[in-house]
């Protein structure tokens, strides 16, 4: 089981401690996604030095290549990727669903052809836990169906459905470690009494957290925001809660605010491979001319390598000329800059002033 421990409260807001097999996490944070047991464009040394103390890897990709069988046999994630500290695992579910015209859903699992080389596989709940398993993974995800948007609400109601048949499989198929955990996954669409019905039945078969899924798929920030605010009160309040691919700044705060402690997304390691950076005074483009000639950091405040050590002139030449070191300072910058928001709503909520933080 995970230890979890409440530090402090600011209305909704939570100053958290995470106890997993391989440390503790302070909570809120922010995990960085490591899908193929890798952070694009990172060092395991360059991501511990942002201050992540938990990345995100993925079944569906790992059980294909490289295989989760072979992963065990050569140590689990943990040494295959070098990453001593925590990892979660999400359980695929997204990734099929994206699948579209190579899977098939039953009640038993989701049948799919490889992306990578057409074979054919049947993912249950059972497998994708025993996956998991075979990882290392401190934390588990239930395997669910995350529903399309937007979708008919009795479309919505039926995945839903199916998704608490599938959290209770994974629920049993789970073997309990110390320091390792499973995480259910509340779905519903954006109808607010289908998210509350969902965190009632995976409160009542019992997780070591939960999970807010199926959102920031296209349903827009207050829609995501309305839905997280309408589940959080639902759920078990002395167990962590995440919100799943929900990554910009503003909605970091925003569900930070509404009770969250956990996220993951792709938009920082994403955006440092597409010359974007985030910085305390707004997104910059590092591709506009106008930062040519500039000899000041990306922002004076962080203290990333990219800061520190470079202009915004020579990281827009490296763009320019499309230089590997360009993704790599600026993943680094990002995912700086998101591990310094998370620590410092942390600090906001142990002092109570969170909303003179987000009014800043």
């Amino acid at each position: 089981m995970l230890g979890f421990a409440i530090l402090a409260r600011d209305g909704a807001a939570r100053a958290g401690r995470l106890t997993t097999a391989h440390g503790v996490i302070e909570t809120p944070c922010f995990m960085p996604i490591g899908t193929a047991a890798t952070v694009k464009a990172m060092t395991p040394e360059g991501v511990a030095a942002t201050g992540a103390r938990l990345i995100l890897g993925n079944t569906y990709h790992l059980m294909l290549r490289p295989g989760a069988e072979r992963v065990a046999v050569l140590g689990g994630l943990h040494k295959f990727m070098n990453w001593p500290h925590a990892i979660l695992t999400d359980s695929g579910g997204f990734q099929v669903m994206s699948l579209a015209a190579l899977r098939t859903i039953s009640e038993d699992g989701v049948a799919f052809r490889s992306h990578i080389d057409g074979s054919k596989h049947l993912l249950t709940p059972e497998r994708s836990v025993d996956v998991q398993r075979l990882l290392g993974a401190d934390i588990t995800m239930a395997f669910d169906e995350c529903t399309p948007f937007p979708s008919e609400r009795p479309a919505v109601e039926a995945s839903m459905e199916l998704s608490m048949r599938w959290a209770e499989r994974s629920r049993r198929a789970f073997v309990e470690r110390p320091g390792h955990g499973i995480f259910g996954i509340v779905q519903g669409g954006v109808h607010a009494d289908l998210r509350q019905r969902s965190a009632g039945k995976l409160t009542e078969i019992g997780f070591d957290g939960y999970a807010i899924g199926g959102l920031a798929i296209g349903e827009g920030q207050a829609t995501t925001l309305a839905m997280t605010e309408a589940t959080v009160p639902s759920l078990p309040e002395d167990r962590p809660r995440y919100l799943m691919g929900v990554g910009k700044p503003a909605d970091l705060v925003g569900a930070v605010k509404r009770g969250v402690d956990m996220f993951d997304c792709v938009l920082p390691t994403r955006s440092g491979r597409t010359a974007q950076a985030f910085t305390r005074a707004g997104t910059l483009n590092l591709r506009n001319a106008r930062h040519a000639d500039d000899p000041t950091p990306l922002d004076r405040e962080c203290r990333c390598p990219a800061c520190v050590g470079f202009t915004r002139a020579y990281l827009h030449h490296l763009v320019k000329a499309g230089e590997i070191l360009a993704a790599m300072l600026l993943t680094t910058h990002n995912l700086t800059y998101y591990a310094d928001l998370m620590r410092a709503m942390r600090e906001a909520i142990l002092a109570g002033n969170l909303a003179q933080f987000e009014a800043t």
